[in-house]
């Protein structure tokens, strides 16, 4: 098959897939009443049961050092041993990501000879909503 083909039949089946998911306006369910019809607790039951569906999603924890941008030629230059300066400061808190968003600052720590962060300071979602809009 040409690679023109190829990806017309890939764009018909994202166009397929899209359409499936589109639900019209007038028959989508608020999303805590899905919840309570998953979790099968009745009505005013509470949160702690709707949350209890999504607590074993696994999420991608990311700590952070710090950053920097460096050239390709100084990338290919890179071996063992070379230091890579980064933008954080010795003593600084760490950030602590979930899936790339900021929820909060930690320094490291050493247990039973394997790093950690204990959280310092743990971001809102009033401040996560702030930075989203930034």
């Amino acid at each position: 098959m040409s690679e023109d083909v190829t990806q017309t039949i890939e764009e018909d089946d994202w166009a397929a897939a899209m359409a499936e998911q589109a639900v019209p306006a007038g028959q989508a369910k608020p999303a805590p009443e899905i919840f309570k019809e998953l979790s099968g607790t009745p009505p005013g039951s509470g949160m702690a049961s709707d949350i209890d569906f999504i607590l074993d999603i696994p999420v991608l924890l990311t700590v952070e050092l710090g950053r920097t941008k460096i050239a390709i030629k100084n990338l290919l230059q890179l071996a063992q041993g070379s230091v890579v300066e980064l933008d954080g400061m010795a003593g600084e808190p760490m950030d602590v990501l979930v899936n790339g968003c900021l929820i909060a600052q930690g320094e490291v720590v050493v247990v039973n000879d394997k790093f950690g962060v204990r959280l310092t300071d743990i971001i809102t979602p009033a401040e996560r909503i702030k930075k989203l809009n930034k």
